[in-house]
């Protein structure tokens, strides 16, 4: 049986007095009653409106009463303006998107390299974790300091500075103070991690035995067991079908030299863009841009990576683990980061048509069948991950070992309804409302804004990307939605993985049998 950490909260705030909380209790009461006092004063209108309604309103269900809020039918249409992006170029040749900010004295870089893990293997073959590991060690120690006095340089001065490798992408990210006396510094460190690290071998011996702990650790974990397996078989001799971390096999084999080859191969100039975001100029901006890219190598663009298979027929997977609970993950090959209007726009019909199927929230599907009506899960939900190359679509969820294979059909036959008869005008009208009014809280902190510009630069997205995508949402016809639900999910070639006690496949009766077919891969 899995066992939680709990997360034990202390709290500092000192505790009421009887007399003070009933003081407070009735101050905060004589405010709320005069407070609606006066609003009724000021609009008896609505008022009455709100008693006439209120006579027709079923008190056993206060739900419904929600609807009769006649505020919702009067909202004012969604004004806002999108950050002002200006770009140039390095002297190195580096392609930089910049939005000053002036509310915080903060500076947000992120630099990104077509060099996830995915290249791994163009270092070395079976080399899995040569990025993971290099991300790791940028921060261990340059020529100009050993690790402790690095760190204690990036502790004095305040400020974040990470580097992190993904499937597709690798980013070293600072934040620091705008100021110079804070943010000169910074960049200096930031440029020595990039230009001169030194990759020490004692550092990376212990790195290697603290990731096979890690490593071993995920064995007892069955979403990481479920997550594994499932980019395995979904991708199988595709670069993005290993796990970024590296193997129990792999990471024992990683050297030096290759960290140091994937250095001198994928963290160069002709690789790299930049985003930046503060409280900066644009000429300090173009300094700092220089400061930061020129000591990089030119070197070379990596290349296209290539586009992975779809399997051509439904596979089920599952892994025996000890306990109550069944982790279960579905879904398919999905898209690729679309670059153009045409096929963003349909991106973002599949955006809203999956929000109202496997959505995280309540108004969802998925959600309201398998959780709400059946009881099988506590959560469920799906999304779509597009990267470089086709990133994959899941769907997610863990039930009793015992409703595993209810669970599984149950949530298949929601899919496969809402695939034949479409997703409704009103499902629709409730979530471009909600992507359109949850939108500007994506460029709300010089954070959000700094992440979106590193997105966009990094997959070469046009400033339309980020300016037409209430346009888009507008745009949405609900045919085109239901239509690209239905070019793009197919659940007769979904890979089904499950983690648990019971496997849901066996002594099912002949259909669960067929549906197994052996754990073939059906490529």
């Amino acid at each position: 049986m899995n066992k939680k950490p709990s997360l034990v909260t202390k709290s500092t705030t000192k505790k009421a007095t009887p007399s003070a909380l009933l003081t407070t209790l009735t101050s905060s009461l004589l405010l709320g009653l005069a407070a609606l006092s006066n609003t009724a004063l000021a609009d008896t209108d609505i008022a009455e409106d709100y008693k006439g309604s209120a006579a027709n309103v079923d008190s056993r269900a206060p739900i419904a009463a929600l609807s009769k809020l006649t505020s919702l039918d009067n909202v004012a249409p969604l004004k806002m303006t999108v950050p002002d992006i200006e770009h140039f170029t390095t002297v190195s040749g580096v392609p930089v998107s910049f939005v000053r900010t002036t509310a915080l004295p903060i500076v947000d870089i992120d630099l990104r390299f077509n060099a996830g893990s995915a290249r791994d293997g163009s270092i070395r073959k079976q080399g899995f974790g040569i990025a993971n590991m290099t991300a790791t060690m940028l921060t261990q120690g340059t020529e100009t300091r050993d690790e402790d006095d690095f760190t204690r340089a990036v502790e004095t001065l305040g400020i974040t500075l990470n580097s992190s490798a993904y499937k597709d992408m690798f980013i070293v990210s600072l934040r620091s103070l705008s100021d110079d006396e804070h943010l000169l510094p910074a960049i200096d460190l930031m440029t020595q991690m990039l230009t001169e690290p030194t990759f020490d071998e004692q550092i990376l011996a212990r790195n290697k035995a603290r990731l096979l702990v890690g490593l071993q650790q995920q064995k007892q974990d069955p979403g990481s067991l479920a997550s594994l397996a499932f980019n395995k078989a979904l991708y199988g001799t595709h670069p993005y079908a290993h796990p970024s971390s590296g193997t129990l096999e792999t990471v024992p084999t990683l050297n030096q030299k290759d960290l140091q080859d994937f250095q001198n191969r994928y963290l160069v100039a002709n690789n790299a863009s930049l985003a930046m975001t503060g409280h900066l100029t644009l000429a300090q901006a173009k300094r700092l841009a220089n400061d930061i890219t020129n000591n990089l190598p030119r070197g070379k663009t990596a290349p296209i990576l290539p586009e992975p298979k779809p399997l051509t027929q439904s596979q089920n997977i599952h892994i025996d683990f000890p306990s109550t609970q069944t982790t279960v993950l579905m879904g398919q090959l999905g898209t690729k980061r679309a670059t153009d209007p045409i096929a963003q726009q349909q991106q973002t019909n599949f955006a809203v048509g999956n929000d109202v199927l496997a959505g995280g929230n309540f108004n969802a599907r998925l959600m309201t069948e398998i959780r709400q009506n059946l009881g099988y899960t506590y959560g469920i939900s799906g999304a779509m991950n597009p990267m470089l190359a086709r990133g994959p679509y899941q769907i997610g969820f863990s039930t009793r070992n015992d409703k595993a294979r209810a669970a599984i059909d149950a949530s298949l036959g929601v899919i496969n309804d809402t695939l034949e008869e479409g997703i409704t005008k009103d499902e629709m009208r409730l979530t471009t409302d909600n992507l359109k009014n949850s939108f500007p809280m994506s460029f709300a902190s010089n954070a959000g804004i700094n992440g979106l510009l590193g997105m966009m630069n990094f997959y070469h997205l046009p400033d339309s990307y980020l300016k037409d995508y209430v346009s888009r949402i507008d745009s949405v016809k609900l045919a085109e939605v239901n239509e690209t639900l239905r070019s793009t999910l197919d659940t007769d070639k979904f890979l089904i993985v499950t983690v648990g006690a019971d496997d849901p496949w066996q002594d099912k009766g002949d259909s669960a049998k067929e549906k197994s077919a052996n754990k073939k891969t059906g490529r």
